[in-house]
């Protein structure tokens, strides 16, 4: 039996001494080397849900689980990409991604080494060591994603990653992240609220309904990989994105 990189438990969060609840019995599964999309509306706790998972805040009820052991309550078992890159300005390209893959515990000629090489990779060799500041947004996500890449843990929380940017670079920054991902799988879990782009990117998808959230339904994308870029045109894909639609329309009027 394969364990699973991500499995939580009858997750339920409340703020307030308990007259808040964010999250109500939220149970899900990520597999290994598996991309699970969640989506749901604003406010129905999915950025509370990766707080949760990363051990920076504790359930009211539930546990998590990674890798096989219980990790509720304990940090350092994810790595993580934010909705903003947050480099930190006074430091180089490559110095941004060697602190990282350093405080995982990687010794720091190595570190400046992979930091290197996997610039090259991503077609960023030329910023090196330049300052994050002269990076677009693309770009500064680029080098946000490779960080929580070379981190040593197996499982990815992505938090709406691509959400500041504009719809041009984010296509173009999807397109990137499916042909990273192929090429360098790893257990995903994805926050976004673009139903295209989970479809695009994800093997499934778990829609929430509105705060208390709850797991809607989850849908398993039919799509084999590699994904063309014209995905969208298949009726097929149409038809799941009016599903997923449809079913957050319910998901919030089951809570109204």
């Amino acid at each position: 039996m394969t364990i699973p990189a991500l499995e939580l438990k009858g997750i339920r969060k409340a703020f307030d001494s308990g007259k808040k609840t964010v999250l109500d019995g939220i149970s899900l599964t990520v597999g290994e080397n598996e991309f699970v999309s969640l989506i749901g509306p604003s406010g129905s706790g999915k950025t509370t849900l990766f707080q949760l998972i990363g051990g920076l805040e504790k359930p009211t009820a539930g546990e998590v689980w990674i890798g096989g052991k219980e990790t509720t309550g304990s940090r350092g078992h994810i790595s993580y990409m934010p909705q903003q890159a947050s480099l930190m300005p006074w430091r180089s390209v490559s110095a941004n991604i060697e602190l990282a893959v350093q405080v995982a515990g990687i010794e720091k000629k190595q570190s400046v080494k992979m930091a290197r090489e996997w610039l090259e990779r991503i077609g960023l060799q030329e910023y090196t060591d330049a300052y994050p500041h002269v990076l677009s947004g693309g770009m500064q996500q680029r080098v946000s994603f490779l960080r929580a890449l070379l981190s040593p843990q197996p499982l990815m929380l992505l938090d709406e990653p691509f959400g500041a940017l504009d719809a041009l670079t984010r296509q173009q920054m999807q397109q990137w992240l499916m042909a990273m991902w192929e090429e360098n799988r790893r257990s995903v879990l994805f926050v976004t609220h673009s139903i295209e782009e989970a479809l695009l990117l994800s093997d499934r998808i778990l829609v929430l309904s509105a705060a208390p959230a709850t797991i809607v339904e989850e849908i398993k994308v039919p799509f084999a990989r590699p994904r063309p870029a014209q995905l969208w045109k298949e009726p097929q894909f149409n038809e799941l994105k009016e599903r997923i639609q449809e079913l957050l329309h319910q998901g919030e009027a089951v809570v109204k």
